[in-house]
C-alpha cells in the first residue's frame, strides 16, 4: 500500500466478521468514509479476522456486501489481520529486545510505566487521561506466540499509515494500550474519535429487540440505501437543527467529527420508515418501479406502483398493498363479514350495474358514477366504497378505489364484484 503523502486523512474501518453488520458497524464505517473522502483522503477496509472460528468466509462476505449495498467503497483490496501475523511476530521481538516487553509465564507482556499518564487525544471527547497506575503490564501475546488485539490493531494501523481511527466509544479502554505500544516503537498515534453508542427508543442499547439490528435486515425489510445512509449519518451527527434530508454529496462535503456529539443516540426505526417513505415518494416512477420490480421478483409492476406510492414507507410494504392486483382478492374473513352482508351486496350490485357500462372506463368517470349511486340511494360514501373495495381487493385497505378499479379494468373489476355477490 503506498505511504500517505503529508497532511493525507487516512482512515480505516475494521470490522470483525462475526455476522451480519450491525448498524453501529455501518455508522462507524459511514463516518470513516465520509472524512476520507471529504478530505480527499483514503479509506481501508481491514477485515480482524485473528478469530479463526468465526471468522468464515461467508461473515466476511455479509459484511462486503453489506458495505457494498450502502455504497461505500474503500482503497484497494480488503486487508486481513490474520495475513500480518508475521509482521506481529516481528514486531513483539522488536520490543522484547527493546526491554518494552518481557516474557511471563510463557506469556508476552508490555512494561506499563508505573508514574505517568497516556493522554489520548480525542476529536470528539478531547483529551482523555488514563493514569499509568490503573493500568497493568498487559498481554501482547499469547504462551503459544500468537499476538493478541491491541499489538495487532497497533502494528497493522502503522503499518497502513492510519491518521484517524474512528470507532465506538466501546474501544476507549483499548486505546491508550494502542497508544503504549506504539510509544514504545517510537511512533506517533494517530488522532482518535470515539463514537457514541447507540440506544433504542427506550434508551436501553440497541439490539434485536428495537427492531432490524443489521444491514442486511433493513435492506431485507425493503429500506432504500440511500435513506439508510442519511439517517445513519444523523445517529449522532448534525449540520444544523433545520436540515434533516442530505445527498451523499452533501453528506460529504458537510460531514466533520467536530459535529458529533457524546451522548448516546437513539436508532428509531418509525423515523427511518418515514424517512424512508420520503425517498420513495420522491423517487422518478421509472426508478420506484424497478426497485419495487426487483424487490418483489415481479414484472409489470408500473401501475400498482404509481397507485402506492403515497402509501408505502417500505418497498416491503407494496406487496400487502397491491398484491391483489396480480394474485387476486385476499382472504379477509372479517371484512367479508362487515362488508358483504345482504345490505354490502344489494349496494355492491348497484354499484355493478353502474359501471357495466360506463365509458370510458377512467378513474375520473368512475369516481363520478359511484358518486352518483351514494346519493341515489342516500348512503354514507364508505356504505358503497368499502364493499366495492373488499370485492375487488379482499381487504378494507387498498389504493385508491376508484384508481384502483380503473387499474384493474373494467372486465376484472365486474369478474371480481360478480364473485362476491354471489359468495353465500
Amino acid at each position: 500500500m503506498p505511504e500517505p503523502s503529508t497532511n493525507e486523512i487516512v482512515c480505516r474501518f475494521a470490522p470483525s466478521p462475526t455476522g451480519q453488520l450491525h448498524i453501529g458497524g455501518a455508522r462507524t464505517a459511514l463516518y470513516n468514509w465520509l472524512l476520507a473522502r471529504g478530505s480527499g483522503g483514503r479509506m481501508i477496509l481491514r477485515i480482524e479476522d485473528t478469530d479463526r472460528v468465526r471468522s468464515t468466509k461467508e461473515n466476511v462476505d455479509q459484511i462486503i456486501e453489506a458495505l457494498e449495498w450502502l455504497e461505500i467503497d474503500w482503497d484497494g483490496d480488503p486487508l486481513s489481520q490474520a495475513g500480518h501475523q508475521s509482521r506481529h511476530l516481528e514486531v513483539i521481538q522488536q520490543l522484547k529486545q527493546s526491554g518494552h516487553a518481557y516474557e511471563h509465564e510463557g506469556a508476552t507482556r508490555l512494561r506499563v510505566p508505573e508514574d505517568g499518564e497516556t493522554v489520548v487525544r480525542d476529536l470528539i471527547r478531547g483529551d482523555v487521561t488514563f493514569k499509568h497506575e490503573a493500568i497493568d503490564d498487559f498481554t501482547i501475546a499469547r504462551s503459544d506466540g500468537s499476538p493478541l488485539y491491541n499489538l495487532a490493531v497497533a502494528v497493522d494501523d502503522l503499518d497502513s499509515g492510519v491518521t484517524h481511527v474512528v470507532r465506538g466509544e466501546d474501544h476507549l479502554s483499548n486505546t491508550p494500550r494502542q497508544v503504549m505500544i506504539l510509544k514504545a516503537l517510537e511512533q506517533e498515534p494517530p488522532v482518535y474519535g470515539h463514537l457514541p453508542l447507540l440506544h433504542g427508543p427506550d434508551g436501553k442499547k440497541l439490539s434485536k429487540r428495537h427492531g432490524a439490528a443489521s444491514v442486511q435486515e433493513l435492506r431485507d425489510a425493503g429500506f432504500l440505501p440511500q435513506a439508510v445512509r442519511n439517517y445513519t449519518a444523523l445517529l449522532g451527527w448534525g449540520y444544523d437543527d433545520k436540515q434533516t434530508f442530505f445527498s451523499t454529496d452533501e453528506l460529504v462535503k458537510l460531514f466533520s467529527l467536530d459535529r458529533v456529539g457524546r451522548s448516546a443516540a437513539v436508532f428509531d426505526e418509525q423515523k427511518l420508515r418515514w424517512m424512508n417513505g420520503t425517498y420513495l415518494r420522491e423517487m422518478d416512477p421509472g426508478q420506484l418501479t424497478v426497485a419495487l420490480e426487483a424487490f418483489t421478483g415481479r414484472d409489470g409492476l408500473a401501475g400498482a406502483a404509481g397507485l402506492c406510492r403515497e402509501k408505502i414507507q417500505t418497498l416491503a410494504d407494496f406487496w400487502p398493498l397491491a398484491g391483489f392486483f396480480f394474485d387476486g382478492p385476499a382472504e379477509d374473513a372479517k371484512a367479508h363479514a362487515k362488508f358483504l352482508d345482504e345490505e354490502g351486496r344489494a349496494r355492491l350490485g348497484e354499484a355493478r350495474d353502474a359501471l357495466a357500462t360506463l365509458e370510458p372506463f377512467t378513474d375520473e368517470s368512475i369516481e363520478n358514477a359511484l358518486r352518483e349511486v351514494v346519493e341515489r340511494l342516500d348512503v354514507k360514501p364508505k356504505q358503497l366504497f368499502q364493499p366495492v373495495r373488499v370485492a375487488i381487493s379482499g381487504t378494507t385497505i387498498s389504493p385508491g378505489i376508484f384508481e384502483s378499479l380503473a387499474l384493474l379494468g373494467r372486465e376484472e373489476s365486474l369478474s371480481r364484484i360478480d364473485k362476491a355477490i354471489s359468495a353465500a
